[in-house]
């Protein structure tokens, strides 16, 4: 449900931007009814990214020194406090209402920057090895339904108040930005409830009693600790294996492999974020969505949901769970590498006889195909690039190398969200740019280990001999 949350709150802007523009920046008599200004539209878009990337950054490195659950409850709280704010932005004039707005919701990416690490690692270490990718997919598919909650909000909040307060419009987003506390406020208890995970307690905090009391209460069963003669020297407590993250051991042990991981996640979410924010846009491009001239502003925010909705069930949706039922089976490294491969080929088939889709009765064409692009984004990289850094590093730095890698992806996202605003290279352009980070992403997966069917432990060198380096079995490639 975590993730559920954070996918509403970060996609649900896109919705709303257009009526933003048209409530606070009409014009009248005006061909165009009004717009967000390009510096105001890219930070309404981009500001939660940034507060997203400081957040995984720092709850990453803290669920490491402070333990999962003590933080994981701290990130919901302030998912829960900054979506009701984010609603009731305030300002004498339409820049201070927009200003307002940014700065609740850079505190809202903080607070979902801290759920991607901590719920990705929690899972990790919760699952066996047999059906861990397909667990923490799950986690992850979520983000398929918050995008769908999202777009099914929105129809249902903008349908009510055209037919009923068609002049309340400036109600319609508040509501649809605050509705993303609803499911934070219901998942506090439960988060509370969870124990800490025994890898953490066991390996990191070296508390083994604790660690058997936490999963007696999870599996309900008797589970005794083992007495110091029997603990296994797993992670043990020389200095060589307690290497810190700055160290020469990580360097050797796991550098290239934090190198693959951050770099894949980059690139993906530039493709992936920039298609999913600026999708209105396309839309209008290629004549699905009339021009705002044409219709209200709630018909608008109406149409452009219904269209989303659209791509988000029949493309994204179910890319998600392809992922889970399928990882555990395939494994990683395939669907990471078919993923990207097939982004591209479809991001070029919509880029080069881009002027065949905009001319009119071809849309549905590239919708089919623009959809498929999402479908193995995320029966691909956008699943494989969350999944992969929960497995590889080592209990002690686990939640901070997740967080490093998904703060890398937020960095892609960020010049997803802006750089294509001032570029001004058009969406044609853009397309042929987004392919080409694919294939980028293509062949920085080659430093990616593939995971399936290994052991936490196995796979990060903490049941390894100190001098043999993490993973050398599991390379994909020779490095």
């Amino acid at each position: 449900m975590g993730f559920f949350t954070d996918a509403y709150d970060l996609f649900c802007i896109s919705l709303v931007t257009k009526l933003l523009g048209r409530i606070y920046y009409y014009r009248d008599g005006a061909a165009d009814p009004g717009s967000l200004p390009p510096r105001v539209a890219a930070a309404v878009n981009g500001v939660a990214f940034c507060g997203t990337l400081s957040g995984q950054l720092f709850f990453g490195w803290l669920g490491d020194k402070m333990g999962r659950k003590r933080v994981y409850g701290m990130t919901l709280m302030c998912m829960v406090i900054c979506s009701l704010a984010s609603g009731l932005s305030f300002g004498h004039t339409p820049n201070s209402v927009m200003a307002t707005l940014c700065f609740f919701r850079f505190w809202l990416g903080f607070g979902i920057g801290g759920d991607y690490p901590l719920s990705a690692t929690i899972m990790s270490e919760y699952a066996n090895k047999k059906t861990r990718g397909g667990f923490i997919a799950a986690v992850f598919a979520m983000q398929g339904f918050g995008i769908l909650t999202g777009g099914v909000v929105t129809l249902i909040v903008s349908a009510a108040f055209r037919s009923a307060f068609p002049a309340q419009a400036d109600f319609v987003w508040r509501l649809i930005l605050m509705f993303g506390a609803i499911p934070a406020l219901l998942t506090y208890y439960w988060r509370m409830k969870m124990p800490e995970t025994a890898r953490y307690t066991a390996l990191v905090a070296k508390n083994a009693k604790q660690a058997a009391a936490d999963m007696s209460k999870v599996l309900h069963m008797d589970i005794s600790a083992p007495t110091p003669s029997e603990a296994p020297a797993a992670g043990g407590g020389d200095e060589a294996s307690n290497f810190g993250i700055f160290s020469k051991q990580f360097l050797h042990r796991h550098g290239l492999h934090l190198l693959g991981t951050a770099t894949t996640w980059f690139l993906l979410d530039i493709a992936f974020y920039s298609q999913n924010l600026f999708q209105k846009d396309i839309f209008t491009a290629i004549n699905w969505i009339p021009k705002a001239k044409t219709m209200s502003a709630l018909e608008e925010v109406y149409r452009i949901a219904r269209a989303q909705t659209l791509i988000a069930l029949c493309g994204t949706v179910p890319g998600y769970w392809f992922t889970v039922f399928l990882i555990d089976v395939i494994g990683r490294f395939w669907i990471q590498m078919v993923g990207f491969a097939m982004m591209s080929v479809f991001m070029l088939g919509l880029a080069f006889p881009y002027h065949h889709w905009t001319t009119p009765g071809n849309h549905i064409g590239f919708v089919v195909m623009y959809a498929f692009t999402f479908f193995f984004a995320n029966f691909g990289p956008n699943s494989t690039t969350f999944i992969v850094p929960a497995e590889i590093f080592p209990a002690r730095l686990r939640s901070t190398c997740h967080g490093i890698s998904a703060a890398a992806g937020k960095a892609g996202a960020i010049i997803g969200s802006f750089g294509f605003l001032y570029a001004g290279i058009g969406v044609r352009n853009s397309l042929f740019v987004l392919a080409a980070c694919n294939v980028l992403g293509l062949l920085f997966t080659l430093l990616v280990p593939e995971s399936k069917g290994k052991s936490l432990e196995e796979l990060s060198g903490e049941n390894n001999d100190d001098d043999a380096p993490a993973v050398a079995h599991a390379r994909t490639v020779p490095v």
